[in-house]
């Protein structure tokens, strides 16, 4: 999305005296929300945009006019997509594949190529950069602060190859090296565990309550219920205390991409 149309928010909002928690109670949205819409970072809805034309006197501008979010997604993981670009905070458990926010170009392509039917090369190029654009928001050295959970399994199954997963490995590394996010790796001698059953995001807000997105084949669900979500947080938790410390985690991380053949 271009930050023009953010912007021409921003100019109407502070020509009208409003500070972004005026226009948000005008308008019945989060002060998060409108930060993010004038920052060039969401889309608002089409209800969005009519309530902030409302508020902020603007006709029929915003909603006639409003960007076409055509970020190339799931539908299932629409929703979540968006909430990942607010949270403040995010914990990623992968059974199967690094998660998104995390992968390279090649794994990404990799993982698209298990597809069947398979997809168009265009259609694929699609996905690819706005998965690839999602991992921008580790950009910001503060926020979101990122813990990745991973099964010993992701690190094992060789998407691409060993040169694609050698390549993956070290970009997570650099990040740990960055002080960018914290990993821990369920190693296989640990056997089951809670959380064993499929993957799960945890994301926290500045000014809304915290959410969990789990998904399976072909679906995926964002959970806001207070009660499961605090179910989901508990169980993460638990895996967690079991999980190798972050030196050993990134020790195994190294050693792994090593014996797939990288050497620097």
């Amino acid at each position: 999305m271009s930050s023009t149309y953010g912007e021409w928010i921003r100019e109407q909002r502070v020509a009208a005296g409003l500070t972004q928690q005026d226009l948000a109670d005008a308008a019945i949205m989060t002060r998060s929300h409108i930060s993010h819409i004038e920052a060039g970072r969401r889309v608002p809805s089409q209800d969005d945009a009519r309530r902030l034309d409302k508020a902020l006197n603007t006709g029929n501008v915003l909603s006639r006019f409003r960007p076409q979010d055509d970020v190339a997604v799931a539908d299932h993981f629409e929703t979540a997509r968006q909430l990942e670009q607010q949270a403040t905070a995010i914990r990623e458990f992968a059974l199967s594949y690094v998660p998104g926010i995390l992968q390279t170009e090649e794994y990404a392509r990799a993982v698209l190529r298990t597809a069947f039917p398979p997809w168009s090369r265009e259609e694929s190029d699609r996905i690819v950069v706005a998965r690839i654009a999602r991992s921008k928001l580790l950009a910001d050295p503060d926020t979101p602060v990122v813990w990745a959970l991973l099964d010993e399994g992701v690190l094992r199954r060789p998407v691409g190859g060993p040169e694609v997963m050698a390549e993956q490995i070290m970009h997570v590394v650099h990040l740990v090296e960055d002080e960018r996010v914290r990993v821990h790796v369920l190693p296989f001698e640990l056997g089951a565990y809670p959380l064993l059953h499929g993957m799960v995001s945890l994301m926290w807000f500045e000014d809304q309550p915290p959410v969990a997105y789990t998904e399976g084949l072909h679906m995926g669900k964002v959970h806001d219920s207070p009660t499961l979500v605090e179910r989901f947080q508990g169980t993460y938790n638990l895996a967690l205390g079991d999980a190798l410390p972050l030196k050993e985690s990134l020790a195994l991380l190294r050693a792994t991409a090593k014996e797939y053949g990288h050497h620097g």
